[in-house]
């Protein structure tokens, strides 16, 4: 039963689906683990819920949080996660993924210091403590589209993701790849200085640093082999570690999976098909465990623009998976949990639990109270009820959860300001993009 819309009236429900289908969904009904702390670097998240980035391409021209952004955070803060991972900012102009992607630069350093000051104030007030804040730095390489139009910034050319090869010109040279890793310093820097807690060095869904982890045909020293393509990943690191100072942390969200056959994805071995192999995925995180001194890490898979079952389970939209959405929960779990039982003292933040709905709480509680991950990410579940932490913690039920339609995705594709087109229609809706 590869496509199934969301029927799913109790747990057990859920569990004979699943059943059917050869798989079993770790679960607990005691919701209270999910509200204890969890020490991260000299941080403390107040409960083990996390929101995961997501651009709501409400930025000003200039890069500087809009009156939608601000909007949207301080529900946010206000919603009682012990842990808000900021959205994609741009390490660079040319490498936005939109015309209203947020971009730190030294101008708006003022702008994106009073937000973070707002959503610490914001959480402080309402829930008596304020939010770990990480915010994610990235280049956006082959999905870069500063002026509303693509013009993607590659590291090899992929038949997966063109009809016809792109020029010669849009491939990255090693020197450009040296400059890009450097912009992490400097963000890094900015970062710190507008009062977030950490950076996240952004490695997944395809974006530069994790289609580079991919580059197994790319020559030269950016290509090949394992060392190679972790290269600028770490040299990105190694730049914003020189620019921070003390408590401030680094981290990574990490794509272990890509969810593409051997030479084009990551987290795969050769002619081992789709089935995920988490070797080399595993060796990068002991590096920057060890090496970086990471204090968690942020577990994904999968590419929203090619797979985006892999990482955001659904069963709505134009593009139909041939796989049931809970396979899709149950592989992702897989990963994490791999991740976790790997490295037990270092924190994982797991992905792809809003598909469950109301139910999501309780893969949450299960996933935190057997090992498997330190923490759960939320992330379409905030747009559609930027409250729903509270209500978790408090034992009530989610009665607006994310639907998992893919309307927040169509407006953020189209480069419009995104969120909830069925829970805020005030601010959202897909007509705006007709």
């Amino acid at each position: 039963m590869p496509h199934e819309i969301f029927h799913y009236k109790t747990w057990n429900d859920i569990e004979l689906t699943a059943g059917r289908l050869g798989i079993s969904l770790p679960h607990s009904d005691d919701l209270a683990v999910l509200n204890t702390p969890l020490k991260i670097g000299a941080f403390t998240a107040h409960n083990r819920i996390a929101l995961q980035p997501m651009e709501g391409t409400d930025g000003t021209e200039t890069g500087s949080p809009g009156e939608l952004t601000v909007r949207r955070y301080l529900r946010f803060a206000e919603g009682g996660a012990g842990l808000i991972w900021f959205e994609a900012v741009a390490t660079a102009p040319e490498v936005r993924a939109s015309a209203h992607q947020l971009m730190l630069t030294q101008e708006n350093l003022d702008a994106f210091k009073r937000l973070a000051e707002q959503i610490k104030e914001a959480g402080l007030k309402k829930n008596g403590f304020a939010p770990v804040i990480v915010m994610q730095a990235t280049n956006s390489g082959r999905y870069s589209k500063p002026h509303g139009y693509p013009e993607p910034l590659i590291a090899y050319s992929n038949p997966l993701f063109e009809d016809t090869p792109l020029p010669q010109n849009c491939i990255l040279t090693d020197d450009q790849l040296k400059m890009y890793e450097e912009r992490f310093g400097e963000t890094a820097r900015l970062a710190q200085t507008a009062g977030f807690d950490g950076m996240d060095v952004k490695c997944c869904h395809r974006y530069l640093a994790c289609e580079l982890l991919s580059a197994y045909t790319r020559p030269g020293a950016y290509g090949g082999s394992f060392e190679n393509r972790i290269r600028f990943l770490l040299n990105a690191y190694r730049a914003a570690k020189a620019n921070i100072t003390g408590d401030f942390f680094l981290t990574s969200r990490l794509n272990v999976y890509d969810g593409f056959s051997y030479p084009y994805g990551f987290g795969v071995a050769p002619n081992s098909g789709l089935a995920p192999r988490l070797d080399e995925a595993k060796c990068l995180v002991g590096i920057l465990r060890s090496e970086m001194d990471i204090p968690i890490i942020n577990v994904t898979a999968g590419n929203p623009y090619k797979n985006p079952h892999v990482n955001r389970p659904y069963d709505h939209g134009n593009y139909v998976p041939d796989e049931h959405p809970l396979v899709g929960v149950d592989r992702m779990m897989r990963c994490v949990s791999e991740i976790q039982h790997c490295f037990p003292d270092l924190p994982v933040i797991g992905s792809a639990f809003s598909y469950l709905r109301q139910f999501a709480p309780y893969l949450a509680a299960g996933m935190v109270a057997q090992g498997s991950c330190a923490m759960a990410g939320f992330g379409r579940m905030a747009f559609a009820d930027p409250g729903f932490p509270n209500k978790i913690l408090s034992g009530q039920t989610l009665d607006a959860p994310c639907v998992t339609c893919g309307g927040c995705a169509k407006l953020l594709r189209a480069g419009s300001p995104a969120g909830c087109i069925v829970r805020d229609r005030q601010f959202y809706s897909l007509e705006a993009l007709k």
